[in-house]
């Protein structure tokens, strides 16, 4: 028997949504698409199909991703499910980062179906995909230490941490935050307490610097 697998598109284009979900169904035997629009609608698909979900093919720049913090926001959430970046950015910055912060692929949005089915079929068997070209600048290139180092520290915040630095980020105050999360102000100032411990910064304004390394710039043609 055939095994069916279940996976999550989520770009806020729906043409491009629409060729991905042709690409998996001509590469794939047995696929199950679901999609969404926004990184909160990602989020809710994953939720109402709790343990189905084998795979997500993320866009860095659609609504409520704010840069990497959105990837790291699914892969806190989601250890278990491994995430593809699908971009039309194709800077080696930007794959590198994208791989060093957790995702399983970087696929280019301009790449042609055979390698778009090749990297799903890659990452659903466990291993990692890249395109030749950034593979080889990666091995041969030096290491990104920032990189590394800014994972680390990202890496150890809850989900709701980096919701909550998320919203540091975008001049909130503890009030407006403990609305939006519907959580007491005392919560919020704890998890200000922890997100600051744990990047090693005395301040929130040393918070948001470290959180705007996340951010990203639109690519110039984002079809």
């Amino acid at each position: 028997m055939t095994e069916t697998f279940q996976i999550l598109i989520a770009d806020d284009h729906p043409l491009v949504r629409g060729a991905l979900k042709q690409s998996l169904s001509t590469e794939l035997d047995n696929v199950t698409v679901y999609e969404a629009g926004s990184l909160f609608e990602a989020l809710e698909q994953i939720e109402a199909h709790k343990g189905d979900i084998d795979l997500v093919l993320l866009d860095l720049h659609m609504p409520g991703m704010n840069g990497f913090t959105g990837l790291f926001t699914l892969r806190a959430s989601y250890p278990d499910i491994p995430v593809s970046i699908v971009s039309a950015s194709q800077e080696l910055p930007v794959v590198r980062r994208s791989i060093e912060y957790g995702a399983s692929a970087f696929v280019p949005k301009s790449a042609p179906v055979d390698q778009i089915g090749l990297a799903v079929k890659t990452v659903l068997d466990g291993g990692m995909w890249m395109p030749d070209w950034a593979r080889e600048a990666m091995e041969n290139g030096p290491a990104d230490d920032e990189a590394t180092g800014l994972a680390e520290k990202i890496g150890q915040l809850t989900p709701q941490q980096l919701r909550v630095l998320n919203m540091l980020t975008e001049g909130k105050l503890n009030k407006q935050i403990a609305y939006e999360l519907d959580v007491t102000e005392a919560t919020v100032k704890a998890h200000v307490s922890a997100i600051l411990r744990k990047l090693s910064v005395h301040s929130r304004t040393q918070a948001v610097i470290i959180a705007r390394e996340l951010q990203l710039q639109e690519p110039a043609i984002d079809a």
